[in-house]
């Protein structure tokens, strides 16, 4: 593997989705796993519906041992150009938001802690004077 690898994009990866031509992408690398279906374990439906997108997280799901991840360099074809696939939700929700109805909260948290024993404080001292009077 001394020479440069080669980069693929997402779009020229998922066009080889067919039984007879399957390539699949696990942490940022192509592989070419058309002569591996009919070997594979877990069958050739699993890496059929892998094809065209980033299946890193299907590959880790089911826990593959070490052995099947040294024979996957034999299927490796280069790399993947992760520019190009779609970043998943999951991994990046929307922070601003989220921060800043925190930062609200503890402010209204900070404020009632601030304001609830005035207002004790206020209604006892507003009792006192108006038994006092009466």
């Amino acid at each position: 593997m001394g020479d440069e690898a080669k980069i693929f994009t997402l779009s020229e990866v998922s066009e080889h989705n067919q039984a007879d031509d399957c390539w699949i992408i696990i942490n940022g690398k192509v592989y070419n796993v058309t002569k591996f279906l009919e070997d594979h374990p877990g069958g050739d439906d699993v890496l059929l519906s892998s094809t065209g997108k980033d299946a890193t997280d299907d590959f880790e799901d089911v826990g593959h041992s070490e052995s099947a991840r040294e024979m996957m360099e034999q299927y490796y074809v280069g790399e993947i150009d992760t520019t190009t696939i779609p970043k998943k939700v999951k991994y990046t929700p929307p922070k601003q938001p989220h921060y800043n109805q925190d930062k609200t909260s503890e402010f209204i948290i900070k404020l009632l802690q601030f304001l609830v024993p005035l207002a004790i404080l206020g209604l006892a001292v507003g009792i006192r004077i108006y038994t006092k009077s009466g």
